[in-house]
């Protein structure tokens, strides 16, 4: 992989972490904030803010999961077990993440919420499902890979 394009990578990775930061530190407790003057249902009004800072946190785990990824491809260290470990954590993220979706759309069902909206939550959640799969696929071509590497090295 070239140098560039990990520097790149790395230079969106802290834009998104840095992003993330702000949104859990300032615009979740707007949000809060919002819904309680909106009168919202005392569940919403727990319960989303709390739902959006852990949704927020599945995406920080994978971005430094990913950076732990570049660091590896890098160095040439991918094809070893400490990188399926990483994969492994982007993928309990991940599933965490359709989890938390899921969980939002039981929340906005019973409300004045349009039906709508829920529907296109849960759809999200099965979208988010299918990255997580994604990513157990593409964990295991890393598995193949690495075994082929490791022939390879012992052919030359």
């Amino acid at each position: 992989m070239h140098k560039w394009l990990i520097v790149a990578l790395r230079v969106i990775l802290v834009c998104g972490l840095a992003g993330s930061l702000f949104v859990q530190v300032w615009m979740v407790p707007l949000v809060a904030v919002d819904l309680a003057e909106a009168s919202a249902p005392p569940a919403i009004r727990l319960w989303l803010p709390v739902i959006l800072v852990a949704g927020i946190a599945t995406i920080q785990v994978t971005m430094v999961c990913v950076w732990r990824l570049l660091s590896m491809v890098a160095r040439g260290t991918v094809f070893t077990p400490r990188a399926l470990r990483w994969v492994d954590v982007i993928m309990g993220s991940v599933l965490v993440a359709a989890l938390l979706l899921f969980a939002l759309g039981a929340l906005l069902a019973p409300t004045d919420v349009p039906p709508g909206l829920v529907l296109l939550v849960g759809g999200a959640g099965g979208l988010v499902l299918g990255v997580a799969l994604l990513v157990g696929v593409l964990r295991a071509l890393l598995v193949q890979a690495s075994g082929l590497k490791h022939e390879l090295d012992e052919v030359i």
